[in-house]
């Protein structure tokens, strides 16, 4: 749309221009399913004379006044801004819109529960949103007040940033009682963390007192439809734990005055830190079995988001360039609490394969950026999101940690939302607080490690004596040429041997290295142990590599490593020699079945079988694909069936199994176990799980579409048309996928998860032939999803049907001749398909690599 992405050298022009006070904002939710009403003051200040924009996605405007002057709305609305010009020292702005609800989870979201007809309303404002409900200047570094008065079914709840307010009656509507909700202004704060939730939403209250001896109220909600499976009891243990350790570890009180979590129907992302009134998806809201990872995981985002409530929303960045602060200081630091405040004592484990595995792959990508990445405009950030921003600054503000000092970065912390509370600031902000705290100069360490992008490789350099002990040894640091730079780097090295469980850590040597080779004394005369990891106990981010006779102990003996973070870090340079085209991927397979029965920890379980079955289906040669496929399943089923009953594994292997049948074998042994006449002991068939085998059974070409909606009709829930979207899409016939890609790229109105449900059936094929007619028809469609539909819907349509199952030449060419015609398309679409043909690519690699076995 024209006009909506706001460019960083416009933010900049326009923060020197304004300084905004406050916005009271009206909403009347009660006007009809489409549109609701906006009335909006706002009050700023600006230079004398000058003029600007203010942000606005809308129907209409139907009145404006500036300075108590009319304004002829006609005129000064156009492209999503409204100008403002002739402006004085102090300004009133009142406008009067008209504004749409979405479906795509962008702005004021509205969803109609197929459970019982209830309507529920979100907001996601995050990155430029807000100005889909009210006008707002839309940029984070012009902090305000937020007023919000209400208008919406009386029967209703509503949360929004300040404590809910007992409500007005406000007469009748549509047949039925209105009120009017007045909140109390909110703290200075940025509108993209703003936030309005809406509905006959189930609400479960509890309190906590804050170390300043505040008592702060607590809410869950849900939807009415989910409320039998909300465990809020949980959900308040696990904020009361975070709130005590980041208040402890802070030294400043939870900065607002409520906290409400609320779980929302169609989310795009996983949770958003709004002040004082969170969204996360339904996924956490568990009405079926789900895995121990998927548990751990609700956890970590839990204390993700509060961590947000101080780093993000009590201190704010200036500019979407240090959207990876917020970010990855949250990452850094949800992980820590989890680990140490919480059940979940291993999420260092988790860490490595989840988060560092993302943060690899992405830092591997043609469009790798510093973590202090350029964002020179709003569609730069939207697609920023990612693995660096997240995952691999994270991982460096751990080798930060342990560089500096824990209790120095604590305090530099606590001095940094002292000095800078309500404002926003730049990270030279916060590390001016660390090196005060430290004593360290951060400057270079800044620009090795946040200014410059790609990954670094270790690997083990040394000779042996006749006797087996290592007569010299050095670690050995590269880089690629397009990104050459040699970082510092704070290291263990570990020496596994035979113990009385399995292979132990030995002995243990921590060292900082730097350069192309830095030499270890520490280990001459010490006999070559059957396994040596580099960053052992993952200090640093960087890849490692194994020497042959660790690579050997590994490939026998994997299982046997008692330590999860070790197994952790082992499996991913397995991993990364893969993908990389080092070890060819049917030898990784072969590790994975020989040993993956022996891991206990339940995201390197999930990472592993995701990679597991990438592996099979895109990375062996295509002449063995057939056979390793089955193979694998047939290993799946075996394991799942000796798997203890009801345990974590056993259900992760069904899963995968699930996901990976195509035989008629396999197919029969999934119809059967849905039918109830194969059982597993201890696994139950519960809904969730119905569907996966559905899904399987409909790619494999073994059930209709009369038998997809008979089974949405027994579960006519949100998930339940999902999971059926799914289906449909994963049918195997030409017919079934021409009528998969019609239901989105034809006909605009989808929500956002359906459209992602569909992509996933769409690329869900045995026979991958069926997809080659949709490359020239995905490259003759982009330019205009991307021009016609909003950011979130374009990116689930691009992503989710982009056919990376072919991982052939064809492909890669088709993609590279996109890309060489259309210099021109924006940058944040470049970079997406950019990324889809780097995928393609790797696989090719690999397939060659794995050729030559």
């Amino acid at each position: 749309m024209p006009g909506t992405n706001l460019t960083r050298a416009e933010a900049q022009e326009r923060a020197a221009i304004v300084d905004v006070q406050s916005y009271e904002i009206a909403l009347d939710l009660t006007t009809g399913a489409d549109t609701f009403r906006a009335s909006t003051t706002v009050s700023f200040t600006a230079t004398p004379g000058a003029q600007t924009f203010i942000d606005l996605i809308a129907d209409s405007v139907d009145s404006l006044e500036l300075n108590g002057a009319t304004v002829d709305p006609s005129v000064a609305f156009a492209d999503s801004r409204i100008a403002l010009e002739a402006l004085q020292a102090q300004n009133t702005l009142r406008v009067v819109s008209t504004q749409r609800y979405t479906n795509t989870g962008e702005g004021l979201h509205r969803f109609v529960d197929p459970a019982d007809g209830e309507v529920y309303l979100y907001s996601q404002f995050e990155v430029p949103d807000s100005r889909r409900v009210f006008p707002v200047f839309e940029q984070p570094d012009l902090k305000a007040t937020f007023q919000f008065t209400v208008t919406a079914p009386a029967r209703w709840k509503l949360s929004s940033n300040q404590p809910t307010p007992t409500p007005t009656p406000a007469g009748d509507a549509n047949g039925e009682a209105i009120a009017t909700w007045t909140f109390a202004p909110t703290p200075i704060m940025s509108s993209y963390i703003t936030a309005l939730i809406a509905g006959p939403y189930h609400e479960v209250r509890s309190e906590l007192t804050s170390r300043d001896g505040r008592t702060i109220p607590l809410g869950v909600f849900c939807r009415e439809s989910l409320a039998e499976y909300l465990d809020a009891d949980y959900v308040f243990e696990k904020t009361r734990q975070g709130f005590a350790f980041f208040e402890e570890q802070f030294d400043y009180p939870y900065p607002f005055d409520k906290y409400d979590q609320l779980f929302v129907p169609e989310f795009n992302a996983g949770a958003m830190e709004n002040a004082g009134a969170v969204t996360f998806t339904e996924a956490y809201v568990f009405r079926s079995q789900v895995t121990d990872a998927m548990r751990e995981r609700r956890v970590v985002t839990i204390l993700h988001e509060l961590a947000h409530m101080w780093f993000g929303d009590l201190v704010t960045m200036r500019w979407w360039n240090d959207l990876w602060l917020n970010e990855s200081f949250a990452e850094y630091m949800s992980t820590l609490a989890t680990a140490e405040a919480t059940e979940w004592t291993e999420c260092w484990t988790t860490f490595v394969a989840s988060e560092k595995s993302w943060a690899y792959r992405q830092d591997q990508l043609p469009s790798t950026h510093p973590i202090v990445a350029e964002i020179r405009d709003l569609e730069d950030v939207l697609v920023n999101f990612d693995g660096i921003t997240y995952a691999k600054g994270a991982s460096v503000l751990k080798q930060l940690v342990a560089w500096v000092g824990r209790e120095p970065f604590m305090r530099g912390v606590h001095d940094y939302f002292v000095k800078h509370h309500h404002a926003n600031t730049e990270l030279r902000d916060l590390l001016t607080e660390l090196e005060a705290q430290s004593g360290r100069d951060l400057s270079g360490w800044s620009e090795q490690w946040l200014e410059t992008a790609g990954v670094n490789t270790l690997r083990p350099n040394f000779t042996l004596d006749a006797d087996g002990r290592y007569a010299s040894f050095s670690i050995d640091q590269s880089a690629i040429d397009e990104y050459p730079t040699l970082r510092p780097h704070r290291i263990a090295v570990g020496l596994y041997e035979e113990g009385d469980s399995g292979l132990v850590r030995a002995q243990r040597i921590e060292l900082d290295i730097d350069g192309p080779s830095t030499d270890v004394p520490e280990l001459v005369g010490v006999t070559q142990p059957a396994l040596l990891i580099l960053n052992d106990d993952d200090l640093t981010y960087a890849k490692i590599r194994l020497d042959e006779r660790s690579l050997a102990t590994v490939s026998e003996r994997l299982g046997d490593v008692t330590d999860s973070l070790a197994r952790s870090l082992v499996w991913g340079t397995l991993w990364d020699a893969t993908r990389d085209a080092e070890l060819p991927a049917s030898r990784f397979i072969e590790v994975v079945l020989a040993h993956i029965d022996r891991e206990t920890a339940s995201t390197t379980l999930r990472t592993l079988l995701q990679q597991l079955i990438l592996a099979a289906s895109s990375y062996v040669a295509p002449e063995r694909r057939s056979a390793t496929l089955e193979r694998v399943a047939d290993t799946l089923w075996r394991l799942a069936a000796a798997a203890p009953a009801g345990s974590d594994t056993q259900f992760q292997f069904v899963k995968a199994f699930s996901g990976i049948a195509a035989s008629d074998a396999h197919l029969d042994l999934v119809l059967q176990l849905l039918a109830g006449d194969v059982e597993l002991e201890g696994l139950d068939i519960d809904t969730d799980l119905g569907w996966e085998l559905l899904i399987a059974l409909a790619a494999g070409g073994r059930t209709t579409a009369a038998e997809i909606e008979a089974a949405l009709a027994d579960d006519r829930t949100a998930s339940g048309e999902q999971s059926a979207a799914h289906a449909r899409a994963a049918l195997p016939t030409p017919v079934d996928k021409d009528a998969a890609w019609a239901s989105v790229f034809d006909a605009a109105g989808a929500s956002n998860l359906i459209v992602r449900a569909t992509g996933l059936g769409f690329t869900r094929v045995a026979d991958r032939s069926t997809l080659e007619p949709f490359v020239e028809r995905f490259f003759a469609a982009v330019t205009e999803v991307w021009e016609s539909r909003s950011y979130a819907i374009a990116e689930e349509m691009i992503d989710g049907f982009y056919p990376s199952p072919l991982a052939n030449e064809a492909l890669a060419e088709a993609t590279r001749s996109w890309l060489e015609s259309h210099a021109s398309a924006p940058a944040a679409l470049r970079r997406l398909i950019t990324e889809h043909l780097a995928g393609v690519t790797r696989a090719l690699a690999a397939q060659r690599t794995d050729a030559e076995v």
